[in-house]
């Protein structure tokens, strides 16, 4: 994290050298002074992490995070001074040419100050420099720094890891499932060789459960050689290779060859080879970090006829999902249930009896630990073994209140921490800041994936890449962390993609201290009180924080803040926000907030703005000057108007403005737009507009603005057609199109629409007096949402071929009695057919929709039979039946009845209805 640090200064330092304005006598000397020190340093540091100094407190001496410490703190102060000439110079630059001879003086002063500001840095960069060089020329150098990792704290790892191999089955929790279905395939009659790789976070009990496995004796009988090797992270592969014949020939009761370790690479591989050809065996390669360790030694493992198997364990679903080759499968293993975790810590904390537990009081705190654990036996375990031996509700109430303290030092624990620290040691520079930057966001909160890579672009964490967007680099970014086992995904899209991830309690807990450590991100919360808040806040100096309390004086007074993020519904006053004219990220959704402070048109480098599901009703009338701003989302605020100067606001890119109509008396008008700001369409950069009214101006004008991929108009008048049709056809690149008419009877006249190929999501609600003849056109559509269409001719023949077509929704979209499914419709997962006033009969052909999942029907009274069909959908799963006929309702709860067997196959069948009592749903399934 340290050498990230340096590394994103000295990319900050390059980028700005490339910007005219700073070429200029006596500043461009100096920060050239500064980029050649920077690249020592960071060549200093990231020779240093190969032996071990990477972040974590256990693997590095004083003497290095001291290093560390000042280099960070310098890149820092840099990146701060090059923000404040930023800001002059926009100041000078924005000025009318005639008032520039009245600002000149001022700007230089600035820039003499920016240059002595810089000069004082170099001369403590030179200081530190000249320290690290006295080291590192030094004899002590070498003393300077641990040995490398491997023999550390991962070593101490690896010893652990292989003390799996005689834990006793009966202090195992939970494994019975997963070890039946792994021996399964370790034993399946395939004759090929076969890879099983077993994948989980670190300290999931992937070793654990995989050296039981390896010692049972059904698999001891099955293979004829067996060995188990324990893969370092900076493995060298012939040790690999002498590691496994030793452990072959051990197993085998064989004498050892003498010359085992003058053997190169080319002997080893042949005498393994020769050794295992003609037989039956099984190897463990526990703890996997790369792929490229497969391809190495893949070559040594005979791929013959005798059934001979290789199991891996990895915290990496990249190396899990590797091509192993014909029968390799993966087993994602999961984090033990409620039951079985409390089984678990019992049996280390208690190990004699429940009876102390339950008579001392302790069950409830001890429970709130093991929920802290969210399931993970490693760190249930450990929690457990310190506990065993604190008998009295205090200690283990004192535990609790400062779990976070005794993960980072408490011997006991140190097993969990070191596990953690090599998943995050291991991470890439890029995606150790953007990891991290997750912590500041609350244990358990749900981080939407839009949210979270809007804010890592504010922060400049995500940069395009040789010609791929900063917002593709960010979702691999988030993906690696996932592939990683670093976040966890707890909500998916009906289109397969992650929307909503959390980090385990127990990383979440490591990460701040890492962060804390850093002075990178840190919170304001319960555990932050009188002096010890105003230490943290003030002298930290962390970049990022969240405030999870009332903000007070004491909360903020740093006046250095990259982002601040709200994330409490108590009551906060925004004046006593100090002037943060560094803040590039501001966070206030779902907050209690309802007036912004005046100061916010001063936070000239703020890039994202969020006011989501606030109480604020206006923005500050020269918003205008927030000329960096990248994001804006006032979703479902009290926001109804923009200032008039947005289009100044070039840079900006997202622009989500929609509200819920919460008011409204029909269900025609329950989304409502944002009233159109003359001059919108000069915002180039613009990729979502979402969403506003259509008015005149707009639609002739929205093809200006041809980098919108997202786009929602509503209140579209039939006369707006031709002329929106000739504005969406200068767009290329629309991936999202909402189009909602002034009224159910307005019809949307888009007949004229042709650039639809790169439409994945399309939602028209409106009259649609034809089938517009382009929808089979819709090769990438992923959504299709017709609402209010009442088509007389059925659409479902126009897009049933569509090939990615996942989710249908029919809102009264469809006049006829009849709705007929023929073959078609390959992809569909979700169907909702709403409001149809006349259908009477559903009829879905064999073959078609057969990978549909979810079925809803909501307010189609006339129909009174399930949909003829229905039993062919085997993978359904779920059926909703909304405000239906009572017939219907009372077919399927027939026993023996026609519809009931139709049904029969459907997990979850649930019928919702209101009474005078309020609304209620009951189950209708077998």
């Amino acid at each position: 994290m340290a050498s990230a640090t340096v590394d994103f200064g000295i990319g900050r330092i390059l980028s700005v050298l490339e910007n005219e304005t700073l070429l200029l006598s006596g500043v461009h000397g100096e920060i050239d002074k500064m980029k050649k020190e920077l690249l020592i340093m960071k060549s200093f540091l990231e020779d240093t992490h190969k032996h071990g100094g990477n972040g974590s407190t256990t693997t590095t001496t004083q003497l290095f995070q001291t290093f560390v410490a000042n280099t960070r703190d310098l890149a820092y102060q840099i990146e701060d001074i090059l923000d404040e000439f930023g800001y002059h110079i926009h100041g000078y630059r924005s000025c009318a040419k005639i008032w520039r001879a009245f600002h000149f003086p001022r700007y230089m002063w600035a820039r003499h100050s920016i240059a002595q500001k810089l000069g004082m840095v170099n001369v403590m960069i030179q200081s530190i420099s000249d320290s690290m060089k006295r080291y590192y020329h030094s004899e002590n150098y070498q003393a300077a720094l641990l040995p490398p990792i491997d023999d550390g704290d991962a070593k101490w790892v690896n010893n652990i890891s292989e003390s799996s191999l005689f834990f006793s089955e009966n202090s195992l929790v939970g494994i019975d499932a997963p070890k039946g279905k792994l021996i399964g395939r370790l034993l399946s009659p395939e004759p090929q060789r076969i890879v099983v790789a077993v994948v989980g976070m670190g300290g999931s009990g992937k070793t654990t459960l995989s050296a039981n496995i390896f010692k049972s004796q059904s698999v001891r009988r099955h293979f004829e050689s067996y060995a188990w090797v324990t893969i370092s992270k900076s493995y060298v592969i012939e040790d690999v290779f002498r590691t496994m014949i030793k452990e072959f020939y051990k197993e085998a009761d064989t004498q050892i060859p003498a010359e085992l370790y003058s053997l190169g690479y080319r002997e080893l591989v042949e005498k393994l080879v020769e050794y295992l050809q003609s037989k039956r065996y099984i190897v463990v390669l526990d703890d996997v970090w790369t792929t490229g360790l497969w391809r190495e030694i893949s070559i040594a493992l005979p791929d013959g006829i005798y059934g001979s198997r290789v199991m891996m364990t990895t915290r990496d679903m990249n190396v899990a999902s590797f091509p192993y080759g014909i029968g390799s499968t993966k087993h994602e293993i999961e984090l033990l249930k409620e039951d079985e975790a409390w089984v678990l810590f019992s049996n280390k904390a208690f190990p004699a009896s429940l009876e102390q537990c339950r008579t001392q009081n302790l069950e409830p705190i001890a429970r709130k630990l093991v929920e802290r654990c969210q399931g993970l036996p490693l760190a249930i375990a450990s929690l457990g073994s310190m506990m065993s031996t604190k008998k009295f509700e205090s200690e283990w109430k004192k535990v609790y209140s400062t779990l976070n303290w005794e993960l980072n030092n408490n011997h006991e624990l140190k097993i969990v921490r070191s596990i953690m620290f090599l998943s995050f040691n291991d991470l890439p520079y890029p995606l150790k800041r953007c990891f991290l930057y997750c912590s500041l966001f609350p244990v358990n909160y749900r981080m939407k994936r839009k949210r979270l890579i809007r804010m890592w672009m504010a922060q400049r964490f995500v940069e395009p890449i040789r010609g791929v967007k900063a917002e593709e680099v960010a979702d691999s970014y988030l993906n690696e962390l996932v592939y990683r086992n670093m976040l966890q995904v707890i909500l998916w899209n009906p289109f397969g993609r992650p929307k909503a991830f959390k980090m385990h309690d127990v990383i979440w807990e490591i990460a701040l201290s890492v962060s804390k450590l850093e002075r990178f991100c840190d919170v304001y919360n319960d555990d932050s009180d009188g002096d010890d808040a105003a230490e943290t806040m003030e002298n930290y100096g962390s970049r990022h924080l969240c405030i999870q309390k009332e903000m007070t004086p004491d909360s903020i007074r740093a006046t250095n803040l990259h982002s601040l993020l709200v994330c409490s519904s108590a009551k906060h006053k925004m004046e006593l926000l100090p002037s943060l004219n560094l803040l590039r990220a501001l966070d206030l959704e779902d907050s209690s907030i309802s007036k912004l402070p005046d100061c916010l048109v001063t936070m000239f480098n703020l890039k994202y703005l969020n006011l989501s599901k606030t109480q604020v009703k206006e923005l500050p009338k020269n918003f205008h000057k927030l000329v960096n701003l990248e994001t804006l989302n006032t979703k479902h605020s009290k926001i109804e108007e923009l200032p008039l100067g947005m289009w100044k606001l070039k840079k900006l890119r997202y622009l989500i403005t929609f509200r819920r109509n919460d008011g409204h008396d029909s269900n025609w008008n329950y989304v409502l737009g944002t009233r159109v700001v003359p001059k919108i369409w000069q915002l180039k950069d613009l990729q979502v507009m979402d969403c506003f009214n259509a008015e005149d101006e707009i639609i002739k004008n929205l093809g200006c603005m041809t980098q919108l991929t997202r786009i929602s108009l509503v209140m579209v008048r039939r006369e707006h057609g031709r002329d929106l049709c000739d504005s969406l056809n200068k767009i290329k690149r629309i991936r999202f199109l909402s189009l909602t008419s002034i009224d159910e009877e307005e019809p949307l006249e888009i007949d004229d629409l042709i650039a639809t190929a790169s439409i994945e999501k399309l939602f028209l609600a409106g009259k649609l007096e034809r089938v517009p003849s382009w929808f089979n056109t819709l090769q990438n559509l992923t959504y299709l949402g017709l609402r209010g269409s009442q088509l007389q001719e059925n659409a479902i023949l126009s897009i049933q071929t569509l090939p990615r077509l996942v989710w249908l929704s029919f809102y009264n979209a469809y006049m006829g009695p009849r709705l007929r499914f023929a073959q078609g419709f390959q992809n569909l997962k979700i169907l909702e057919i709403v409001q149809m006033k006349h259908l009477t009969e559903v009829v879905i052909e064999d073959g078609a929709m057969f990978e549909l999942q979810k079925l809803y029907v909501r307010a189609c009274r006339g129909l009174e039979y399930v949909p003829r069909g229905i039993e062919n959908l085997i993978n359904l799963q779920e059926l909703h039946l909304i405000h239906v006929s009572n017939q219907l309702v009372e077919r399927i709860r027939g026993e023996g009845s026609v519809d009931r067997s139709r049904v029969k196959h459907i997990p979850a069948i649930k019928h919702y209805f209101r009474t005078d009592n309020g609304s209620f749903y009951v189950s209708l399934s077998s």
